[in-house]
């Protein structure tokens, strides 16, 4: 180890307590940008009846949002993507990415020490020029072992503005997160309602394929003791292999949406199945934050307002540019010869130090640039929050929008089901007594059967819609949940 006097270390000791001081921070202190606001009464635009407003002690959206439909194995499958899905571990690393590089950067608030030992030893040759000969030729040798102080200090606050910035962008990580983690959330249960939908589909058709092979069946034997003409038989069966047709179809999709869900769980799509179980459900009564709670329950708002905050600072390190820098720097060390017995004599002992200014006179314009840089960089950010916050007003509304008409529709569509089926029924019965064509029947068959399917896929629609608007909402997200530093 160094040693030093005891004058010496006093010294040193002044020059630590000196160098702990740090200065005033140059540049503008952040306000959150402004967001576009809703005008009272404070309340969306669109409701509809599965959703009320949420209140302090309403526990519904928290934590495991998809609970709120009910379902068991939609359950088991959400559970599963926090813990497998290979996206939310990108995320994961870079938010432990983000929080290590504060470390990095409060580093600077201290001073560095650093060791580069040194050893050279030289022998001169007798040929070289200007040597005398018969002088002493025995070579020279230098050991060294240093130590050496540095440390700047932060008079302007450049260094404490770095320390900001890696601390806010460690928590837009953190919201990143959590917004890529609702994103896959949410699809997975939209996935799922699509598969459950196809399920529902599937049925449907296949009771279809045999009522339609039942209908060609009478219509054959019809054709048989010649009371109907071929044709009918014709279009019996062109109405049946229609039917398959749209089965298979939805048997592909199916399948898709079914190996989605198994990326999504982290599973190879070759080893995971789902059981077949049609859709039966109605979407839940959501409870929906208010505009102006809407800024502290999405994580991607979080997200870009932290991003603001953190384009600020950037400002102020580009103001303090203009400012001095003052570094303390102190070396010290011992030299020696090869007589490693006389290492730690006092006359060894070598040191250096001193305070350094230093002052950027001119740059022709580019701490000039880099600020204009950072303000432009604040506009960016600020306007990336607020747009943002627009997008996620715009979101909710959509969605409350969609569940209060297909809630309508659901109701106008089962009416037209409830005709169509009637329909088709009379119009059978008729060509069964001779008095209307087969392709009459053909028509009130693909009439009802548009409309059953229109059934099903409005309910898919309204559960996809629930799903949206749960994420629309921040999925029970809130600011408290930012990690702090």
């Amino acid at each position: 180890m160094t040693g030093f006097p005891r004058n010496n270390q006093v010294k040193i000791l002044g020059l630590a307590a000196v160098s702990m001081l740090t200065g005033c921070m140059v540049g503008p202190k952040y306000v959150k940008p402004v967001t576009p606001t809703y005008q009272a009464p404070d309340a969306y635009k669109e409701a509809d009846p599965n959703w009320h407003p949420a209140t302090p002690t309403d526990a519904a959206i928290r934590g495991d949002w998809w609970a709120l439909f009910q379902n068991q194995e939609l359950n088991e499958l959400e559970a599963k993507v926090t813990i497998q899905n290979q996206d939310l571990k990108i995320y994961e690393a870079r938010f432990r990415e983000a929080r290590d590089q504060i470390g990095i950067n409060n580093a600077s608030r201290f001073p560095t020490l650093t060791s580069q030992p040194y050893v050279n030893g030289i022998r001169y040759s007798a040929g070289r020029p200007y040597f005398t000969p018969g002088a002493n030729n025995t070579g020279t040798a230098d050991i060294l072992l240093p130590l050496t102080l540095n440390y700047e200090v932060d008079l302007w606050g450049r260094i404490r503005r770095t320390i900001n910035i890696a601390k806010q962008e460690a928590q837009a990580s953190a919201a990143d997160l959590e917004t890529a983690r609702l994103s896959i959330q949410t699809e997975l249960a939209i996935d799922y309602f699509e598969m459950r939908s196809d399920d529902a589909q599937a049925k449907l058709l296949g009771d279809t394929v045999k009522d339609y092979e039942e209908a060609l069946r009478i219509t054959s034997n019809r054709f048989e003791g010649g009371v109907a003409a071929e044709s009918d038989v014709f279009q019996a069966k062109t109405q049946l292999q229609q039917a398959i047709v749209q089965e298979s179809d939805i048997a592909v999709e199916r399948s898709q949406y079914e190996h989605a869900i198994a990326v999504l769980i982290g599973q190879p799509p070759n080893s995971f199945s789902v059981p077949v179980a049609p859709l039966a459900a109605e979407p839940p009564a959501i409870p929906a934050s208010l505009p102006s709670q809407l800024l502290e329950r999405r994580p991607d708002i979080a997200a870009a307002e932290r991003r603001a905050a953190e384009a600020n600072e950037r400002i102020g390190i580009a103001r303090a540019a203009y400012y001095p820098t003052l570094n303390f720097s102190l070396t010290g060390g011992f030299e020696f010869n090869s007589l490693l017995e006389n290492i730690f004599n006092a006359s060894n002992i070598v040191y250096a130090l001193g305070p350094t200014f230093g002052q950027t006179i001119y740059d022709h314009g580019r701490r000039a640039g880099i600020s204009d840089q950072a303000y432009a960089f604040f506009d960016e950010n600020s306007a990336n929050y607020k747009q943002t916050t627009l997008t996620a007003f715009q979101q909710v509304e959509d969605n409350l929008a969609a569940l209060r008409i297909l809630q309508q529709e659901a109701e106008q569509q089962r009416q037209a089901t409830e005709a169509a089926q009637g329909a088709e029924r009379i119009f059978n019965n008729r060509y069964v007594g001779g008095i209307d064509t087969y392709l009459q029947v053909v028509t009130a068959q693909n009439t009802a059967l548009a409309n059953e399917r229109n059934d099903i896929d409005i309910m898919r629609r309204r559960m996809d819609a629930s799903v949206l608007l749960i994420k629309a909402l921040g999925g029970g997200w809130t600011t408290a949940q930012l990690p702090t530093f």
